[in-house]
């Protein structure tokens, strides 16, 4: 089997051991193959939304020897009960459809000792404001860079009350910029931001988003200074 993706490495090390893992959008079950192989998850059950790459995994499972893998043909959290498992992986999609997995799947996510393991491609401040407005919390984040690109891993527990923060917050989470790719992690929000307010300075009606973008961006140059301040 290939070795793991560094995004996937990263995953895999923050899953506790013994873990009863529910891996969402297995893909081709690398990460699932890992964790039943090393010893790290006691079981894992691998699901994706389509046929083909199921099809994949099956194989790969099937060559690689692993045991305790339930591959299930479902939309995210549908076919999962909340007493099979204890730890969720979801990574390689957008912070939206991430969101709409754990918000329909909250009986499961929000289950008492859950820990949840997100990455997203895109969008990681939607589903930062999601999970901040529905109950859940962002422990550990850590930036990692994989091909070129930058890419945040969240460690969540669902702690039962909301909470607000101010918006530049949604953008950089829980990274502290004292590494090389936090730093660059946070420095790609900022220009998210500032390209975006560029975007729009001239066109009036479109001000209160001018006022928005710029504002966060500005918000993040005062937290990188206030950093390399300390």
């Amino acid at each position: 089997m290939p070795n793991l993706s560094k995004r996937l490495s990263v995953i895999a090390s923050l899953v506790p051991f013994g873990a009863r893992v529910c891996d969402i959008g297995t893909d081709h079950a690398f990460l699932a193959i890992e964790l039943v192989k090393s010893g790290k998850a006691s079981s894992v059950i691998a699901t994706d939304i389509n046929e083909k790459p199921l099809k994949k995994a099956r194989e790969n499972i099937a060559k690689s020897g692993a045991r305790e893998i339930d591959l299930r043909l479902c939309d995210g959290l549908a076919d999962v009960s909340p007493s099979e498992v204890d730890t969720i992986v979801i990574a390689g999609m957008g912070g939206e459809v991430i969101s709409g997995i754990l918000e329909r799947g909250k009986e499961v996510a929000a289950r008492k000792g859950v820990k949840i393991i997100l990455s997203p491609t895109t969008s990681p401040e939607l589903l930062r404001k999601f999970l901040y407005a529905n109950g859940f919390s962002i422990t550990n984040e850590t930036a990692i860079e994989e091909n070129g690109k930058l890419y945040s891993v969240m460690e969540v527990r669902f702690v039962g009350t909301t909470q607000t923060f101010e918006e530049y917050f949604y953008y950089v989470g829980r990274l502290v910029p004292n590494t090389r790719e936090a730093v660059l992690y946070i420095k790609k929000q900022r220009e998210r931001c500032f390209s975006c307010a560029k975007s729009l300075e001239n066109i009036a009606q479109k001000a209160k988003d001018y006022e928005y973008y710029t504002s966060v961006y500005k918000a993040i140059d005062y937290y990188l200074d206030s950093y390399r301040g300390e």
